[in-house]
C-alpha cells in the first residue's frame, strides 16, 4: 500500500527544517585551530609527566647499598653498606635499620658519611629491642643533622 512517494532522503530531510528554529548546522570537521591547540597541550603536557618522571625516578645523588650484615650479641645486629655518592666534599648521613622476625622494624640508627672519597664503606652496629633477623638501608641523604655534625 504505496503513496507513489519515495520516502524522503536524509538530505531532503535537512533541508525541510524550517529557518532559524534549530540554529546554524556545525560542520562535521573540528576547526584546525582546535586541532592545534589540543596538540600543543598534549605535548606541553606529556613534558610535563616526563620531567616529573626524571625528578623521581633518576639517580639518586646520594645512594647506599648494604654489603653484609651479621647478628652480634646483646641483640644487636653489625651492617656494612657501601656509600656512592656525586659530591665529595659534602657529608651525608644514612639511616639504617633492623627487622625482627615479623619484619617490624626493631631498631634504626643515622650514620654520618664523612667527606672524602666518591665511594666510601662503612660498618656500624645497631641496637634492637629483640631479636633481630635482617638489616638494611632505610635510606641516605646529604641533610645531615646537626647533632651528627658537631665534634
Amino acid at each position: 500500500m504505496s503513496t507513489g512517494q519515495d520516502a524522503p532522503s536524509a538530505e531532503s530531510t535537512r533541508t525541510d527544517l524550517p529557518e532559524g528554529r534549530y540554529g546554524k548546522t556545525r560542520d562535521a570537521r573540528p576547526a584546525r585551530w582546535r586541532r592545534l591547540v589540543f596538540g600543543v597541550l598534549a605535548l606541553l603536557v606529556s613534558g610535563g609527566i616526563a620531567y616529573v618522571a626524571y625528578l623521581n625516578f633518576g639517580s639518586a645523588p646520594i645512594e647506599g647499598e648494604r654489603v653484609a650484615f651479621k647478628e652480634v650479641p646483646g641483640d644487636a645486629m653489625e651492617i656494612t653498606i657501601n656509600v656512592t655518592r656525586d659530591e665529595v666534599n659534602r657529608p651525608g648521613v644514612c639511616v639504617v635499620r633492623v627487622r625482627d622476625k615479623a619484619g617490624a622494624e626493631s631498631g634504626r640508627k643515622e650514620v654520618l658519611i664523612q667527606p672524602g672519597s666518591k665511594n666510601s664503606r662503612v660498618t656500624t652496629t645497631i641496637k634492637s629491642i629483640g631479636r633481630p633477623v635482617t638489616a638494611d638501608i632505610f635510606g641516605c641523604s646529604y641533610d645531615v643533622p646537626r647533632y651528627l655534625s658537631r665534634p
